[in-house]
């Protein structure tokens, strides 16, 4: 879907961020980068830690854009990637659709079952989840610098 499809099924809105937002959701991302790396964390809560930190990273790019997901609509988190992936672009596609499939796993562990994620799949998300970082900072250096840190 397009960003225009988007915002005519309300699944996205128009946002004016402040730069405390985006610095708010910099600390978050910090904070679960930092503990999902910690030693001995099991591997699920590993790799919900480090959904959290690309699921924040992806809102501050769409805030930086000038957008926000409804998050009274079911799928937000969905949507959120799907549009991270428009604003961002092509580099951050296969990002952004890794995340996707992550989601859906996220969601096994947070909600239903423990022992779900392996250690390689943390790992695999965690160094993503780095990688993805750097690239929406990059990203945001060059196309927002209003909202570099």
């Amino acid at each position: 879907m397009s960003l225009s499809g988007l915002l005519a099924s309300k699944r996205l809105q128009r946002h004016r961020a402040h730069p405390h937002e985006i610095e708010s959701l910099r600390k978050l991302v910090a904070r679960d980068l930092k503990d999902a790396a910690l030693v001995g964390l099991s591997a699920d809560r590993t790799f919900a830690t480090a959904y959290n930190a690309v699921l924040q990273l992806s809102k501050a790019a769409l805030a930086c854009a000038g957008y926000r997901v409804s998050s009274t609509l079911p799928g937000h988190h969905q949507t959120t990637f799907e549009a991270a992936g428009i604003v961002l672009g092509s580099p951050a596609r296969p990002f952004t659709d890794y995340f996707e499939t992550c989601r859906r796993q996220r969601n096994v562990i947070d909600y239903d079952y423990a022992e779900v994620a392996t250690d390689s799949e943390a790992e695999d998300l965690l160094k993503k989840a780095v990688r993805y970082q750097n690239l929406v900072e990059a990203w945001i250096a060059t196309q927002h610098p209003r909202y570099k840190p």
